[in-house]
């Protein structure tokens, strides 16, 4: 009876959820490979012009006042096309501007001047672009505060190419191209249940998330035990006249052979991504509860507070032209060690430190960084340097920073703080509190293992192979439950009717 009555939760879960496994699968695949499209800060990095010492007039001891006061962070930047002082950072940041040329702080954006964005991005003219007011939400505006960047104008050009303007901040908040948009109903649209219909109502596209992965766990775990307990070593089945470890015949066989090979991966990958949902989120309170005492600030070790009026003693012009023939898009200031400096980000990715004294250099004193985290974490910091990616500072891509400085706190959750040595900056943190989204998340769902990451394709081929046995698996659950229906449908409409199929029946 307990057989029959998980055979029964299982068939009719299935049923009801084949559909659901079936888009999870095939568009894991393309999430390897397509991201939702979206305007990173490398994006606006990219179409930064370069910085002309000539053109930079204005001190950051000017800006700031001008700007309000001490902000905590001023990036010297470009603003339609002009050397521009920005607050919040640069790179799409949505701070106010100061004109490092003029003095002058920019107003209200002019649609001329959102014309020349959207035109600037694409090198296109904006008078051969389609425009239009963006006032709901559409499929590339899911994860945009609307409200806050209103009005967004989107331009959209015969090839494809769609940027979308907030009039607001004077900022691309999206670009699309044909291409990324195919990516995305191949990758993260089906994945993620990104459907605009659902999507845009928050709470209630994260119910469905929940609900149907956590109720896909059940099913997969049920599938799990049923083909473990069907499955006999002796052989004592027997199918086409020969002794057989599986009872069934026809797609019902082999939706139990996917089964007991990829049954645990659909298990974990269906659990995992109820997991990305926080679906829990009083157990990650107490995380944080704990997390918010007994360890250092050490991001404010590092840098302090900004003083503006410390950058007095090197005009900006003066540290654009030490750098002589470096092609420099962007300055951020900052305070390292208690001393002003300027943090110089190249046409080719790479940086420059340029103190108040003295030449630029590739980078800061590694020593100074680990004399400075050490002192704020008590001595209770160990450090060292990672010359490659560990089990929890990682990326497949390997865009991440190498060498980095990795301090470890030896009290509270033991903080890991991945710092880039030629930048001073804080480039990626976890904590014994994470160990949840760490292993249980990432681990189990995107199987992200140094042992695999750092030896692809294999990660690739792995990650392949288990998306395609889920694929078939769920393809053959379709099957079935078309069968389950259809044959509930013809007794349904036969006026005899029929009585329940027994459980030799089901087994065939």
């Amino acid at each position: 009876m307990v057989k029959r009555a998980l055979i029964f939760v299982h068939r009719w879960l299935g049923i009801a959820l084949c559909l659901l496994f079936l888009l999870w699968f095939p568009s894991g695949i393309g999430m390897m490979y397509f991201p939702m499209p979206s305007v990173t800060p490398a994006a606006h990095f990219e179409r930064l012009p370069i910085l002309q010492a000539s053109k930079v007039m204005v001190s950051p001891g000017e800006a700031a006042e001008k700007l309000g006061g001490e902000p905590e962070d001023l990036t010297l930047t470009s603003f339609d096309g002009r050397p521009a002082y920005r607050v919040g950072g640069g790179r799409g940041g949505d701070g106010p501007v100061l004109y490092a040329d003029t003095g002058e702080e920019q107003g209200e954006v002019p649609t001329e001047l959102v014309q020349r964005l959207a035109s600037t991005w694409t090198g296109q003219p904006v008078s051969s672009a389609a425009v239009e007011e963006i006032t709901e939400v559409d499929q590339w505006t899911l994860q945009t505060r609307l409200a806050d960047l209103s009005p967004i104008f989107k331009y959209s050009w015969p090839n494809g190419e769609q940027v979308y303007v907030s009039q607001s901040s004077g900022e691309v908040v999206q670009y699309t191209t044909t291409a990324s948009r195919i990516g995305a109903y191949l990758g993260p649209i089906p994945h993620w249940f990104y459907f605009t219909p659902l999507r845009k109502n928050g709470p209630q596209w994260s119910r469905v998330v929940i609900w149907s992965s956590g109720i896909g766990t059940i099913a997969a775990i049920i599938g799990v035990v049923i083909g473990i307990w069907m499955y006999s070593p002796t052989r004592k089945y027997r199918y086409a006249g020969a002794p057989t470890s599986i009872p069934y015949r026809g797609q019902k066989r082999w939706h139990t052979v996917f089964g007991l090979i990829f049954g645990v991966a659909t298990v974990t990958y269906a659990f995992s991504g109820m997991l990305s949902m926080d679906p829990f989120p009083s157990f990650n309170d107490r995380v944080q509860q704990r997390r918010a005492g007994g360890e250092p600030n050490v991001r404010a070790a590092l840098h302090g507070e900004l003083d503006p009026t410390g950058f007095e003693a090197k005009h900006p012009k003066q540290a654009l032209e030490q750098l002589g023939n470096l092609q420099v898009k962007e300055l951020e200031l900052m305070a390292f060690d208690g001393e002003a400096i300027y943090l110089a980000r190249l046409a080719d990715g790479d940086t420059r430190v340029i103190p108040m004294r003295g030449d630029p250099r590739a980078g800061f004193d590694q020593k100074d960084i680990v004399r400075i985290v050490s002192a704020a974490a008590d001595g209770h910091m160990t450090t060292r340097v990672l010359s490659q990616y560990d089990r929890y500072y990682l990326d497949r891509t390997r865009r991440l920073p190498l060498p980095v400085i990795l301090a470890e706190a030896t009290t509270g959750t033991q903080t890991r703080y991945y710092i880039d040595p030629k930048t001073a900056r804080i480039v990626q943190t976890y904590n014994s509190g994470n160990w949840v989204n760490r292993w249980l998340y990432n681990g189990l769902h995107s199987l992200n293992f140094p042992w695999l990451y750092n030896y692809r394709p294999l990660w690739d081929i792995v990650v392949i192979t288990l998306m395609l046995g889920g694929t078939a698996l769920c393809v053959t659950s379709l099957i079935l439950a078309w069968r389950v229906l259809g044959r509930k449908l013809a007794r349904a409409l036969n006026a005899n009717g029929s009585r329940e199929p027994t459980l030799s029946e089901d087994l065939a």
